[in-house]
């Protein structure tokens, strides 16, 4: 009788019996035991990527991929198909089926490349011209999308897949992050509106919220010409805020100066574009100023006078230089655009800008982030602390700039020091473990450039240590200038300063806090440290 064990129990009466193999229920394979469901390591991954159907080429009811066919044909019209032809479902299934032994080969990385349609011919996908656009915004229910992205016949995915594989292979995308861009292009076409419509990128942004992958998806849809790029800069979002309740005519001149700020003017009087960091303080001190001119009644810029714009300067402080500089900019910019009849900012002059005094850090806390158990740390504070890079330097990096124990920065050479050294291998060794396929050329990447050429952000790595990395390149050149004895001509050449920048460090040698505890010899300029003597190791400077 079958279903029985050698001891005469049934497997209902005995369910914890011994293990025997049997068929999976996806594919019909042979070698699977109940403890999986009696399901091959194959078909789990589908049953969790693709809904339950009938199989449009051998009628059974189970997993049915996007080409509507189950695992099974899908397996044997691979075994049939001739080099260089397209896969052949419905002559392949014909007169039967190929059976195999279960969990033998890597049957899921291996996807069709031609997609087929019911007929059997190659399917293209052509994007409409026009986006519906919607009655009411409800919000779905992740639930619901994610059923519904299952069932779907997906024309999207069939269009993006060699674009999905040629980025995976590139990029070195593992096939956990490959199938995370599937099923995010799967929950795309759910989503749309408009379905068949190129996508908006905004539209992108709401995936993680589904489980979806964002950047990676970004990326496909651009080089398959699918994606419309229609977000917003972070100061673009800070200038709305700032001016969503000025008068129409103010708010039009300020985007005209906006757009001068960060795109240029090819127009005389020509200028280039300016950072994004310098456009937002320049907004920042602006801003107080046009809405108090605005909440006096004032619907124009070309309304101010002189005597407005020294009344409504802060009385001092950093918020008065942000201001004077600011307004300079966005009334010399409409005056150029002729948007006003004449500068009120003209014979008006700017504060100086007080220099800071560069302070030493706490040397305990460079020696903990030196020994950090993160090498991404562990490399870039050392990096600054021995040679003063700064940040934007550190995001630059290149693998290609460190030769040989030498590091080329902006036409310098600087051979790399020990400790240096022992961090950049320790680093590499974790890049290598944790991303071993990708090929990025910078030096630093994370999670998220891993996969891509761009570079880590300004703030990696340093929001999990108490340093930042302005005060520890400040920090090395005092050390620096005070070992030398102020020596201005050394720090140039050693850190790539101008004179002006050297100069604000080489101010330091006569105040009293930084010289309080400091003895001096002329012959050797090395520094010692009879107050703080577990200090002097950390910055050892030797002469040339």
């Amino acid at each position: 009788m079958e279903g029985y064990f050698s001891d005469g129990l049934c497997e209902k009466c005995h369910p914890g019996g011994p293990l025997h193999p049997g068929s999976c229920r996806g594919c019909l394979a042979w070698g699977v035991y109940r403890a999986y469901c009696w399901l091959c390591w194959q078909c789990r991954w589908w049953q969790t990527h693709y809904p339950l159907g009938d199989c449009r080429y051998c009628g059974r009811n189970t997993w049915v991929g996007y080409l509507g066919a189950c695992r099974l044909c899908l397996e044997q019209a691979r075994l049939l198909q001739q080099p260089g032809r397209a896969l052949d479902l419905s002559g392949a299934n014909r007169y039967g089926q190929q059976l195999f032994f279960a969990n033998i080969g890597n049957h899921k990385a291996r996807t069709p490349r031609l997609k087929l349609d019911p007929r059997g011919e190659l399917k293209r996908f052509i994007p409409v011209a026009w986006h519906q656009l919607p009655l009411f915004e409800v919000d779905p229910d992740p639930e619901v999308v994610k059923a519904r992205a299952l069932a779907a016949d997906n024309a999207l995915l069939r269009y993006c897949d060699p674009v999905v594989r040629e980025h995976a292979a590139k990029h070195g995308w593992s096939t956990e992050h490959t199938n995370n861009v599937i099923r995010s292009l799967r929950l795309l076409q759910v989503l749309q509106d408009t379905p068949g419509a190129k996508i908006y990128a905004t539209d992108v942004l709401q995936l993680p919220r589904h489980g979806g992958n964002v950047i990676s998806t970004l990326d496909v849809l651009a080089a398959a010409g699918l994606l419309i790029d229609d977000r917003t800069s972070l100061i673009e979002r800070y200038f709305t805020g700032k001016t969503a309740t000025l008068p129409a005519q103010i708010r039009a001149e300020l985007e005209t100066w906006l757009e001068v700020m960060l795109e240029g003017s090819t127009r005389p009087p020509r200028r280039h574009a300016r950072l994004p960091q310098t456009t937002r303080i320049h907004v920042l001190g602006v801003a107080p100023v046009v809405q108090a001119w605005a909440a006096a009644g004032h619907q124009s810029l070309a309304e101010i006078t002189s005597e407005e714009v020294r009344a409504s300067l802060p009385a001092n402080g950093s918020r008065r230089i942000w201001a004077e500089y600011g307004l300079k900019s966005l009334f010399t910019v409409l005056k150029a655009r002729k948007l006003i009849f004449m500068n009120p900012t003209r014979g008006i002059g700017t504060t100086p800008v007080a220099r800071s005094v560069p302070l030493p850090l706490d040397t305990a806390a460079i020696r903990a982030a030196l020994s950090s158990p993160d090498p991404a740390i562990a490399l870039a504070v050392a990096l600054v602390a021995f040679h003063a890079v700064t940040s934007k330097e550190l995001q630059e990096l290149k693998l290609t700039d460190i030769v040989d124990g030498r590091l080329t920065l902006r036409g310098r050479v600087i051979p790399l020091a020990d400790p240096v050294r022992v961090r950049l291998t320790a680093w590499l060794d974790h890049r290598g473990c944790t991303w071993p396929g990708s090929i990025n050329p910078h030096l630093f990447v994370s999670r998220r450039t891993a996969p891509r050429f761009v570079p880590v952000g300004r703030q990696f790595p340093w929001l999990n240590t108490r340093l930042r990395p302005q005060a520890l390149r400040e920090d090395r050149i005092l050390q620096e200038i005070i070992a030398t004895g102020g020596d201005v001509r050394r720090i140039c050449d050693l850190f790539g300063l101008s004179i002006n920048a050297a100069l604000r460090y080489s101010a330091t040698i006569g105040h009293p806090e930084l010289a309080q505890g400091h003895t001096w010899s002329p012959r050797t300029q090395e520094r010692t440290y009879p107050v703080h003597d577990t200090r002097s190791p950390v910055f050892t400077t030797v002469d040339p």
